[in-house]
């Protein structure tokens, strides 16, 4: 493989994961470990292994306990996945790296209320008489991701004109390079129009720094310093979790699962289905007040 070398792919990996992750110092040290011993037994280095010689590493791996195996394993498939997400891989074989007791976290997520104040103190903000250009692209990067359902790299790499003023909808291009629609709002598109008077007209992308657009990491610490703002803790905020937000205050308010699906561009339903984990109380509330059972008289409480 062409381009940077291992050691430096895994130091923007793991500078990732610092940053918009929020690993630990530990994570982030095991990681470190476990990609560079990789790194040096793959003929040929780790980023550009196939999936053969990973399933050939895996096989080494089956004298180590299962806990060491599992991090061994998460370490290089988040690995690949970042490779493949910042264009340095267009496939992942990270597919063929075991996943021992491997269970699907519940994803965080936001209440209304949280959501609330992360908008009240942007409002504030951008209700000032000459709001600061900074806050009215605050404004748009918040309504995109709660409001749209974005991925961090979806939403820092729009283009331009991704938005338009008289189109409710977006064109994304996301994973695979698949393109896919999401809703977009009325006031996703008016915070849009505001910021977009401060982008140059000769600037490819809306969210432009430096001489491309914003970093992921720049995404990541403004999130956090807009919860800590608002009264949240940093650590329950990210753009990641605005993503879960909008899935699950979606599902929460009736909307169709495989609906939900095409929006949020995954390809696996199974991936959409972990939203319906979430809000249990919801459910609970549907059985006790819609069963048909629940108006009977002598039934058991």
């Amino acid at each position: 493989m062409t381009g940077p070398s291992d050691r430096t792919l895994i130091d923007r990996f793991l500078e990732m994961m610092a940053a918009e992750a929020g690993a630990a110092a530990n994570t982030i040290a095991a990681y470190r470990s476990d990609l560079s011993l990789a790194s040096a037994v793959l003929d040929g280095g780790l980023a550009g292994a196939e999936a053969e010689a990973l399933a050939r590493l895996a096989d080494e791996w089956r004298a180590l306990a299962t806990p060491t195996v599992a991090r061994k394993s998460a370490a290089l498939r988040r690995f690949f996945a970042f490779l493949r997400d910042e264009g340095h891989r267009a496939d992942d074989p990270g597919v063929a790296l075991p996943r021992p007791g491997a269970t699907r976290p519940l994803p965080r997520a936001l209440s209304h209320a949280d959501v609330d104040q992360l908008f009240a103190v942007v409002a504030e903000r951008v209700a000032a008489a000459n709001p600061a250009a900074a806050d009215l692209r605050l404004a748009a990067l918040v309504e995109l991701l709660y409001g749209s359902g974005l991925r961090a790299t979806e939403l820092v790499s729009l283009s331009r004109n991704a938005v338009a003023p008289d189109r409710p909808y977006l064109i994304v291009r996301g994973k695979g390079d698949k393109e896919r629609l999401v809703p977009l709002s009325d006031r996703a598109r008016a915070a849009v129009a505001a910021w977009r008077v401060h982008v140059p007209a000769e600037r490819a992308y809306l969210f432009p720094s430096g001489r491309g657009h914003l970093t992921r990491i720049r995404l990541y610490q403004l999130i956090k310093a807009l919860a800590a703002d608002a009264g949240i803790p940093p650590d329950r905020v990210s753009p990641h979790v605005l993503r879960h937000a909008f899935a699950t205050h979606l599902l929460a308010g009736g909307a169709d699962l495989r609906a939900l699906q095409t929006m949020l561009g995954h390809a696996d339903i199974a991936t959409t289905e972990i939203y319906t984990h979430v809000d249990a109380s919801r459910l609970v509330e549907l059985v006790t007040t819609r069963h048909p059972l629940v108006d009977l008289p002598g039934r058991r409480s």
